[in-house]
């Protein structure tokens, strides 16, 4: 055996503590981005789901346009931003109803509230184990307003669409301009 001291040394009992602590520190905030990307993706259906029946509307109105079902002067709220804009879209938020006989969302002749089928636990769409969701929990509101300096010419179309995703209500807003021009 040699006389020569030991250049071995191990960690002190500081070192050990703090690396803990920056182990346990690191841990916890993984446990939190988990937690949130959980959250999220809970709610993504629902998201999904918002954002679509957000552009049908849009759709809806634009095709109202094109079609010539509706003059310029209808393709506006029935109260809208005069009190008295006289078109046929229902002002405020709307339960999420099939359009009626007019083809056109959020007017008076409006049906019954929309369903919409989901994948079940195989994934598939068209399979035994799909999923009927009434739409129950969502709102819609279509908002027309003339552009200013446009001369009547120009409107701005907002839907929002409003929902329960878990404990959160969520809302999601699509906005567009239309012209007189189709």
């Amino acid at each position: 055996m040699s006389n020569q001291p030991s250049t071995d040394r191990g960690f002190s009992l500081i070192e050990v503590c703090i690396a803990t602590s920056v182990l346990a520190v690191g841990l916890l905030a993984t446990a939190g981005v988990l937690a949130t990307g959980m959250q999220k993706l809970s709610s993504s259906p629902t998201d999904v789901i918002a954002t679509q029946k957000a552009a049908e509307a849009i759709e809806s109105v634009f095709s109202a346009r094109d079609s010539h079902k509706l003059t310029w002067a209808q393709l506006q709220n029935v109260k809208g931003a005069t009190g008295n804009d006289g078109g046929v879209f229902l002002d405020g938020p709307q339960s999420l109803k099939l359009e009626g006989a007019d083809g056109i969302l959020n007017t008076a002749d409006d049906t019954t509230v929309e369903t919409m089928t989901l994948p079940g636990p195989d994934q598939k769409i068209g399979t035994v184990d799909d999923v009927i969701v009434t739409l129950s929990g969502y709102t819609r509101e279509i908002m027309i307003r003339n552009v200013p300096n446009e001369n009547g010419m120009l409107r701005s179309v907002t839907v929002t669409i409003t929902y329960q995703s878990g404990p959160t209500t969520k809302t999601y807003a699509l906005m567009t301009y239309i012209s007189n021009y189709s």
